[in-house]
């Protein structure tokens, strides 16, 4: 027996918000649905969490999220510090919104905060001069915060998926058309994962405003990143074509409908280095490389 999403959330005591970043995080297990609609949550997973000592308290303070003023007083570090430190990669967002100005504000696990501030290791990054490579990648202005949350993003998509032609779909969903049409020669296969993309309520309408701010947060746009991104996706597809072809038209009227067009990939793609460079490697390495 399962129960909508909805009916699971206030079965917990959470509001709705709290309730998708605990499935994000792996706290709430979820499984698919039998009509193959929005996934459902299994009656004996909310029984577990409610007989879990501490709750409701212990699993609203999991996912307790606090924006860049709030994190910086939990970490006792000034606000510019504590920015510095998320552009640098080493406080990974857990999730973002749009303010009236549809600019991206990134919001943190509070608990992750504590844990970092608590670390011996991380005592010098929080008190004394941050080390020469950081300041210098710094003031070159790279920010980590899209790319590190993007990782995290990965691995709760991974984590959804069935079969391999979920995972491709997982991974062309961070890639941008002319990546993906590059990657995809198939007009049925691109179809099919387009499909198989999940749904975000977040995203907004195609083509909105919203959704254009949203993608940019979305797509990668680093070159190692999108090195890893396409070798996964092509691993992905292989696997899954020997599963079984991507689905085609089999009416007439179905067959009339035409295809989304293939997408001019660029003429020259940025060449990547071998691998992710640090912070990210690790995550990436740990995330992509999942299988099954």
């Amino acid at each position: 027996m399962t129960r909508p999403q909805g009916s699971a959330a206030r079965e917990l005591g959470l509001k709705r918000s709290e309730f998708d970043l605990a499935v994000r995080l792996g706290r709430i297990r979820t499984v698919a649905a039998t009509d193959g609609g929005r996934r459902r949550v299994p009656r004996e997973e909310i029984e577990r969490i409610r007989d879990t000592e501490g709750f409701p308290d212990l699993l609203r303070e999991q996912v307790r999220v606090v924006g860049t003023a709030e994190g910086a007083r939990l970490m006792d570090i000034p606000q510019t510090r504590f920015t510095r430190l998320a552009r640098a990669g080493l406080l990974i967002p857990a999730k973002f919104y749009l303010n009236r100005y549809r600019a991206v504000v990134w919001l943190y696990l509070a608990a992750e905060l504590r844990e970092f501030a608590d670390s011996v290791l991380h005592a010098p990054l929080l008190t004394g001069r941050a080390p020469a490579h950081m300041r210098a990648r710094l003031s070159a202005g790279e920010d980590l915060r899209p790319r590190r949350w993007r990782a995290r993003h990965a691995g709760f998509l991974l984590g959804q998926s069935r079969d391999p032609w979920d995972r491709a779909a997982a991974m062309a969903t961070l890639l941008d058309a002319a990546q993906l049409a590059d990657l995809v020669e198939s007009p049925y296969e691109r179809a099919h994962l387009r499909r198989l993309r999940p749904e975000e309520s977040w995203y907004g309408a195609p083509d909105s405003p919203t959704a254009q701010v949203v993608e940019r947060v979305l797509i990668a746009d680093d070159p190692d990143e999108i090195s890893w991104l396409r070798a996964n996706l092509l691993l992905s597809l292989a696997e899954a074509r020997r599963l079984r072809p991507a689905p085609r038209p089999t009416t007439p009227e179905a067959a009339a409908v035409p295809l989304p067009p293939a997408e001019l990939a660029p003429e020259s793609v940025p060449t990547p280095r071998s691998a992710p460079d640090e912070p990210a490697r690790g995550l990436w390495g740990r995330l992509l490389g999942r299988r099954g």
